[in-house]
């Protein structure tokens, strides 16, 4: 409820003030609610506690300082991401609740800051303002209380839409006296996030009025081309409808994201059982050794249970380096930069509308290279949504095709001139048209059907007009009404302006007023659009235009063309073979006193307090019957550029392709020619054959051929291809509606479990097709059959669109693309990535998913090899000193190992590393059935890095180890002390590690090799700086290696015990993989070979075509320089420029 000019009623807790807050902490709240967020994160969590039990000193065998270090990285990178982004929120928010406005206050417009405004207040807004919350519209200074208003901060949308004002506040509240008494009562729907919606009742002047959404001004949107308008709060601050819908977005994570979360639990679970073993073997140690061994008298009287009880935390602190602290972050940075990658390729970028690529996420991206199935809108997604009249149907005559003038004939052969239309005033001159002979039929008059038809197209629409320099612009809601309203105008029936209860249409120079006594809009489940008006002679006439489907249904028994406009929609398929969208037109008389009847109706139900929409279609379908069809438009669609070639590609990578559309299934059939989806060899089976179909496909499923499927519940037309032998099926279905509600009862479950198992089959079925179109489908069955294969199939999905009904499908799927194109920003703004083009999808999923997936494997892998290689050194070190959790490397090695010294190489393998170059990804997309296959990361990869990080320490312990024992110096003395052995080893592995890296990479650059070798030389130069002696007199107990390294790295022997340590670490690596690509070559290996044969053919080939017959000359050398012949252009560029084939 909502009182006007009344504070004091809206100051109850219920009504929200205007002020809006999007951050989410203070200067107080900041640390400890983000320390608390970051917490609620398992992996931080888990060393927390390790932090905690390094301070207890019973059990450390750490100093704390190993484990803070990084965690501190850790939590400070993260909080201070947080922090920018807060900081920005703080920055937003003050900006939009200091803006200003115009609000009454003691009987006076006032200016007041927008966080001020309360539900109730009257306020006024002027040209170009935004709009400080949702308001009901009083007045304005347009004829009838117009206002337009730009939609773009709500639904992206550009072009105007108009809001109408009661005709009673039009009438009554212009001046500022009125709005400062008005006392107006409003009873409507709680606050909710519904942007097209809006139920209300305004209770003035002893009477009541219906509000709908044409009357609410919405916070976001902004005023254009009205000077002044007046309105009242009805909604502030968060209550608003675009801060109900500014919630989370549904958190999308990769498939890699679940598996790395059960390998990290898979470690804590070999890391608590290594823990548990060590801790026995300590246990046992002690009773056995360590209580008679007197040396080892530390004055504690513990039983060996207690010892091997500690000894079990202590292994816990020690070993917690298997579960790497870094790798969350330094994922995240990896992806940060691949997301860039994509927003900085100029290859995605649309010049022609200055739009480049945008990744919205950065979470997403290697899941682009695993994509099994794309989900795929058609209008404005596969084709421009660039609508053009092309063809019509009117009176049974197919106008449109190119036909000359009558007294003009055109011989063969010559191009027939486009239609001349310098004799309308109002045509835009861009409009092309071809048939003189509709013209004709126009101007003559001899047929009143088709000025009837073009009549229709210019008065039943909900388009804006407004005259700029004597030209007339047109704001329609779709790019089909404003085809057809231009097209309207270009034959002589000009839409001019519009009020409230006017429209006015100049026929043929004739300019001509109608009463609009109301409209039936469109909506997606009715499907049509219906207007009735009165004649200036007084007859009252409905005009109605929507689709085949729904008109037909409602056309009168006695319609003397129905059956030929039907033939042209169907039998001919003459607008469906030229993949044209088609609308049919119908009118109908009314009666004075049926329309009475109905009116009173239509207000009862307009004024409904609830289930309003329900009552207004039920009032809608009483009128909209027997309808007289006067014919059909036909609208051309065309394809975008490249999408052929980008379907072509997608099929080769074994990608699957379902173009889900509300077309019909002609259209969708000819699309899915045009764009190579399907052939010419396609057999077709119709709707009516499907039980045949059927049949056969349980015969062949006893022949163990193909599993029998069953009938799907959908409303919608589902066209399949499967590829079989020889040919092709195509099968559109039409059942239940797929919101089918079963009635309570002791069958429902059946029910249920009967509709599961369609389900079931139905997945089963489309998925073994190679293609499939599902036509006539409504946006939420577009979700559902998205939905049923991420379910039944557990594949990876994309879903692409570009319009307002594909929002629903995009969010559903694993990944959304939008499409910047002419239908608005919803499906951008609702998106994960968005391009301008179809096209540019091939270079997304097959360059850049497939080189985000390739480097987040090898990253991943590298990472768990390095750290079991570091961190097992601790477990061979525990059988030679009594399992007593005595750590094998210095405490500060340990802090900076992930850290610093082989941190780099791995992040920017990560962002940098390419197997095969761009433009080889596109030429071979085959390549791209790794990522789709989980070839390179799954389980046995997992185990099979563990395993060579196994392997790795125990070369990097028991080399040095076996080297140590007897050893003498040069200088006579023995380097086998405890520290010279941790040296030794720390600085094998470090090496050992960073050239593995060298080894796994692709794609060398000059960053590669100065991170790799940078990193070695950091090591060096860290673990020198930290044995110095003069930091251990500033920090004696903190640095104890004084001296260390300078000490053992001295003697050749201990270089060659390191040299001979990494050799024996990376030669099995190296004779692994030369066998690996000799026996089993991945598919990037098989394309390395395929180029480096088809460039040995194409020189055996220019060497044989300039082979010439010898001749033998006495006296002349026959030797050539081997150089001089290699004059042809070679590989020094390719290799310069690190564009490698590998």
């Amino acid at each position: 409820q909502v009182k006007a000019n009344d504070r004091s009623f809206h100051e109850q807790p219920q009504f929200k003030t205007n002020a809006i807050r999007t951050y989410k902490y203070n200067v107080f709240t900041f640390l400890p609610l983000n320390l608390f967020e970051q917490f609620k994160r398992v992996a931080n969590f888990y060393f927390l506690i390790l932090l905690i039990l390094q301070t207890i000193p019973q059990i450390t065998t750490l100093a704390w300082y190993t484990t803070l270090v990084p965690f501190l990285l850790v939590l400070g990178v993260t909080a201070i991401k947080d922090l920018v982004d807060d900081v920005t929120r703080h920055k937003m928010d003050n900006e939009v609740n200091n803006r200003t406005c115009e609000v009454i206050k003691d009987g006076r417009f006032k200016v007041a800051k927008w966080k001020d405004i309360q539900v109730g207040d009257v306020i006024r807004l002027k040209k170009n303002d935004f709009i400080p919350a949702d308001i009901l519209l009083l007045s304005s200074s347009e004829p009838n209380s117009l206002c337009y208003v730009e939609t773009a901060e709500l639904d992206g949308e550009t072009n105007l839409k108009f809001k109408m004002a009661l005709e009673i506040t039009d009438q009554y509240l212009q001046r500022e006296n009125a709005l400062a008494t008005f006392d107006g009562f409003i009873e409507c729907e709680e606050p909710n996030n519904r942007l097209d919606k809006f139920t209300g009742t305004l209770f003035w002047r002893s009477s009541s009025f219906p509000l709908d959404a044409n009357k609410i001004l919405l916070r976001g949107c902004v005023i254009r081309n009205t000077d002044v308008c007046h309105g009242l709060v009805i909604f502030a601050g968060a209550d608003t409808k675009i801060m109900k819908n500014s919630g989370k977005t549904r958190f999308k994570r990769t498939k890699i994201d679940y598996l790395l979360n059960y390998m990290v639990y898979t470690i804590i679970v070999v890391l608590i059982l290594l823990a548990a073993g060590l801790a026995i073997g300590h246990a046992y140690w002690e009773a056995q050794v360590g209580n008679y061994s007197w040396y080892l008298y530390d004055g504690e009287d513990a039983t060996p249970s207690y010892r091997g009880f500690l000894s079990f935390w202590g292994y816990i602190i020690i070993l917690n380096t298997l579960v790497p602290i870094s790798l969350y972050v330094s994922v995240e940075v990896i992806r940060l930069g691949q997301s860039h990658f994509i927003n900085w390729d100029l290859q995605m970028y649309y010049a022609e509308k200055d739009t480049p690529a945008k990744a919205r996420t950065t979470t997403l991206n290697e899941q682009l290279g695993q994509i099994h199935y794309v989900f795929s809108d058609k209008t404005g997604t596969l084709t421009q949504n660039i609508m053009t009249f092309k063809k019509c149907c009117i009176n049974g005559q197919i106008y449109g095709e190119c036909k000359p003038l009558l007294d003009h004939p055109v011989s063969g052969g010559l191009d027939v001139a486009p239609v001349d239309f310098s004799w309308n005033i109002f045509a835009d001159g861009k409009f092309a048209f071809y048939d003189h002979y509709l013209i004709e039929q126009i101007q003559s008059g001899k047929e009143s059907e088709v000025r009837q038809f073009f009549f229709l197209l210019a008065i039943c629409h909900t388009v804006m007009v407004e005259r700029i320099d004597d030209q007339l612009n047109y704001q329609a809601a779709s790019p089909d009404e404003g085809a057809l309203v231009s097209a309207a105008r270009n034959f002589g029936f000009t839409f001019l302006a519009r009020t409230q209860n006017t429209i006015t249409v100049s026929e043929l120079g004739t300019e001509r007023t109608y009463n609009v006594l109301a409209i039936l809009d469109f909506n997606s489940d009715r499907k049509r659009m219906s207007i009735i008006v009165r004649t200036p002679e007084g007859n009252i006439r409905l005009y109605c235009k929507g689709a085949d489907t729904v008109i037909y249904e409602r056309l009168h028994q006695m319609n003397p063309t129905k059956q030929e406009t039907q033939d042209a929609l169907d039998i001919k398929q003459i607008f469906a073979n030229e993949t044209l969208r088609t609308l049919c037109l119908c009118y109908k008389e009314i009666e004075e006193k049926e329309f009475a009847e109905w009116n009173k109706k239509f207000m009862a139900a307009s004024v409904a307090s609830t289930n309003r929409d329900e009552a207004l279609d039920k009032v809608y379908e009483e009128i909209e019957k027997d309808l007289i069809l006067l014919g059909a438009t036909a609208i051309e669609d065309k394809l975008q550029d490249g999408v052929p070639e980008t379907i072509s590609k997608l099929a080769k990578a074994d990608i699957k392709i379902w173009v889900l559309t509300g077309d019909k299934k002609e259209t969708a059939e000819n699309i899915g020619f045009a764009c190579e989806l399907l052939t010419e060899d396609t057999t077709i089976c119709y709707g009516e054959d499907i039980n045949e179909v059927r049949e056969q496909q349980v015969v062949s499923s006893y022949n163990k051929k193909i599993i029998a499927w069953s009938y799907f519940a959908f409303s919608g037309n589902f066209t399949f291809w499967k590829k079989t032998s020889h040919k092709l099926l195509m099968s559109p279905w039409e059942g239940i509606d797929g919101d089918d509600k079963a009635s309570v009862s002791c069958s429902s479950m059946r029910h249920s479990v009967k509709k599961e198992q369609q389900q079931q089959n139905f997945v089963d079925l489309a998925c073994e097709c190679s293609a499939v179109i599902c036509c006539r489908v409504t946006p939420k069955q577009k979700a559902m059959v998205v939905d049923l294969v991420k379910r039944y199939k557990k594949a990876i999905t994309l879903a692409i669109g570009d319009g307002a009904n594909d929002v629903n499908m995009i969010k559903t799927a694993h990944i959304g693309v939008g499409i910047s194109g002419q239908e608005g920003m919803q499906a951008v703004m609702s998106s994960d990535f968005s391009f301008a083009q179809f096209r540019y999808l091939q270079r997304l999923l097959l360059v850049h998913g497939r080189w985000s997936y390739i480097r987040m494997c090898k990253f991943l892998r590298y990472f768990f090899y390095k750290n079991f290689a570091f961190t097992l050194a601790h477990l061979w070190y525990s059988f030679f000193n009594g399992y007593s959790a005595q750590t094998a490397y210095e405490d500060w090695f340990i802090t900076l190992y992930n850290v610093l010294y082989t941190s780099l190489p791995v992040l920017l393998m990560g962002l940098l590393d390419q197997d095969v170059s761009d433009k080889l990804s596109l030429r071979f997309p085959g390549l791209y059935v790794v990522g789709q296959r989980d070839l390179l990361f799954n389980y046995k990869r997992f185990f099979v890095s563990l395993l060579h990080g196994a392997l790795t320490s125990m070369i990097l312990f028991f080399i040095p180890f076996g080297a140590y024992l007897q050893t003498m110096g040069q200088d006579g003395e023995a380097p086998s002390d405890y520290q010279s052995f941790a040296v030794t080893i720390a600085s094998a592995l470090v090496i050992a590690v960073n050239f593995q890296i060298g080894l796994d990479t692709s794609y060398w650059t000059f960053v590669n090799a100065f991170s790799i070798f940078g990193s070695i030389a950091l090591y060096f130069g860290i673990m020198f700086d930290f044995h110095s002696a003069g930091i251990h007199v500033i920090l004696p107990s903190t640095f104890q290696f004084t001296g260390t390294a300078a000490n053992a790295l001295r003697q050749p022997y201990i270089w060659l015990t390191i040299i001979l340590t990494v050799a024996l670490c990376l030669l099995p690596v190296i004779a692994f993989r030369f066998l690996s690509m000799t026996i089993w070559p991945s598919e990037s290996d098989k394309t390395d070979f395929r180029l480096r044969s088809e460039a040995r053919k194409r020189l055996k080939a220019e060497e044989q075509w300039k082979h010439r017959q010898k001749v033998f000359r006495r006296g002349v050398s026959s030797r050539r320089s081997a150089y001089a012949f290699s004059h042809q252009r070679g590989y020094a560029d390719l290799i310069s420029s690190g564009r490698s084939i590998r």
